[in-house]
């Protein structure tokens, strides 16, 4: 995440308000009672088509350039701050554009980009006030009398803004610090080398830089049928969202949708989800089938082939939802108190005019093509989730940044490689993955080449709970847990894929993303010994195969 970046800002700007104690369970809504440019050429391939930027040559001595500024980035998300930040290290007149359009629902924020102000950060929050509610029911299993009041939301989301609030402040005053610019206007190209700022005021003024990084981000997609501008929200508004959510429906199968799904339905509101075909698009498939069935254990309707039509408000105020079945012809309708549209995002390029720097990007998702963060001109990058092909991930971004800053400024020769990096889906029961997954790795190396590991268990301390449900079924499943590891045969069973779906995954996966990185082999796996009585202990004893066909169920810790 943006660990080391919101870490320093925490340093600069600690808030002060009594408001903002430790985030436990009160906090979290519950009522309880207790250098130089790239030189390496890399092919890039869309489609089926390879193609190779044709690099512009605009560069100018670094000395008396006759610039306003050395850079310019444009955009304030993690990536783009980090960048900038680095850039001043090296005495570089450095500014920093940013501009928030309103969503159709009405809500902007401030600087940090989508992570801190509508993605990871408060993500993260909501996700532990769910998780912290669900610690509620297994205290009482351990002997805690604690009772719950149901969840205050306004609660939660006063609590998760003041945060993000903080962290907008801690930005300005970070940039302010390091003697950077921050221009609060939408920047747009007039040429190769300037770009024309225009703030909420309609005020317009142009600048000029020697360098330019695009590092704008995305915003959510909307579906193009009738109604979802006028009565549907985004992601981008929900986390400021000053009313219970109430029953919701949440369209389509993105790691966003399921996300969201699963933390409302543990804040105690009914979920729907609707998915054009597959959840989890893009992940090992096993893995996510074994997250939403843990999500539908837990009381989340996940419906696939199932796609809205039209959006309506009916007299009552609510939404009035009609879809249709992808597999029938039959249409059906269903009321909701909110409906959240999670069907992927879109670069905000298109309004950059990035013709008018001669900028090549893909028309139809406005990602930018790019070698080592090289546009095909030379002087303008691009960091991000801008970039056509790559993880949009924050920690991958503010490692682009700083690394570009530092090659362009301080003679630096490292790039970022973008293998073997961990990401985590935080559904309930979290997914982590590192690498390819099983159905990818066999495309690229075939079957006969491939070997997986698999295992189910039972987190031990789930054995403290033994509360049912009304239809018989275990608030804590039995074999909850799932691990993979995808090696690839001919390389000494080399790891190639790892997959976690348990509690607290995104805590586990960041320390395996370096025995990968580092090559590390399944008998590098079996000669370590793990910590006991731990999940992550199950992948230092992984034994049976999908090829052998024994039995993966394990008992917890033996």
């Amino acid at each position: 995440m943006a660990a080391d970046v919101i870490g320093d800002l925490i340093k600069i700007f600690q808030p002060k308000s009594k408001r903002r104690p430790s985030f436990g369970l009160q906090t979290a809504g519950w009522k309880v009672y207790e250098g130089p440019e790239a030189k390496t050429v890399e092919a890039g391939r869309t489609g089926s088509r390879i193609w190779r930027p044709a690099v512009r040559d605009t560069q100018l001595p670094e000395e008396r350039h006759g610039f306003q500024y050395d850079l310019v980035v444009i955009g304030g998300g993690c990536g783009g701050l980090a960048c900038a930040r680095e850039a001043a290290k090296f005495g570089k007149k450095v500014a920093v554009l940013d501009y928030v359009y309103p969503s159709p629902a009405g809500t902007v924020w401030g600087l940090g980009g989508t992570s801190v102000n509508v993605g990871c950060i408060p993500k993260m929050l909501m996700h532990h006030a769910a998780v912290v509610g669900e610690a509620i029911v297994d205290a009482q299993e351990a002997g805690w009398n604690v009772r719950v009041d149901g969840h205050d939301w306004n609660k939660l989301v006063m609590m998760v803004q003041d945060y993000i609030n903080s962290l907008n402040l801690g930005y300005k005053i970070a940039l302010r610090d390091a003697k950077i610019d921050y221009i609060h206007a939408y920047g747009r190209f007039v040429d190769a080398h300037t770009v024309e700022c225009k703030d909420r005021r309609a005020g317009v003024r142009a600048i000029t830089s020697r360098r330019f990084v695009i590092a704008v981000g995305g915003r959510p997609r909307y579906m193009g049928v009738d109604g979802d501008k006028e009565f549907c929200i985004t992601s981008d508004d929900l986390f400021a969202w000053d009313k219970p959510p109430g029953k919701t429906l949440c369209v389509g199968g993105s790691f966003v949708a399921l996300e969201i799904a699963g933390f409302l339905t543990s804040l105690g509101f009914g979920v729907t989800v609707f998915a054009r075909s597959v959840f989890l698009r893009g992940f090992d498939q096993q893995a996510a089938e074994h997250v939403v069935s843990y999500m539908e254990h837990q009381g989340t309707k996940m419906i696939a082939n199932s796609v809205p039509i039209k959006f309506e408000r009916d007299e009552k105020g609510k939404v009035l939802v009609t879809y249709s079945e992808r597999k029938s012809d039959v249409f059906r309708k269903e009321v909701f108190d909110t409906v959240i549209i999670a069907v992927g995002r879109d670069a905000l390029t298109l309004d950059l005019r990035l013709d008018k720097a001669g900028v090549e990007f893909n028309q139809s998702t406005g990602k930018i093509r790019a070698v080592h963060e090289q546009t095909n001109v030379k002087h303008i990058y691009a960091v991000g989730d801008v970039l056509e092909g790559k993880q949009e991930l924050a920690a991958v971004a503010i490692k682009t940044g700083t690394l570009l800053a530092k090659r362009l400024f301080g003679g630096g020769k490292e790039f970022t490689d973008y293998c073997e990096v961990p990401a985590t889906v935080y559904t309930p029961l979290e997914y982590g993955c590192i690498g390819m997954a099983e159905d990818a790795a066999e495309q690229q190396y075939g079957a006969e080449n491939i070997e997986v590991y698999v295992s189910y268990l039972k987190p031990m301390l789930w054995n403290l709970n033994k509360k049912m449900r009304p239809n018989g079924t275990y608030l804590r499943e039995d074999h909850a847990c799932f691990l993979k590891l995808v090696t690839l045969i001919p390389e000494k069973e080399r790891i190639i894929g790892l997959h976690i779906v348990a509690p607290n995954a995104g805590e586990i996966v960041g320390g395996y993303a370096v025995a990968l990185k580092l090559g590390a082999r399944k008998e590098d796996f079996d000669a370590s010994v793990g910590v006991h009585p731990s999940i992550s202990e199950e992948f230092t004893l992984m034994k049976v195969t999908k090829r052998s066909g024994g039995n993966p169920y394990k008992p917890a810790c033996v």
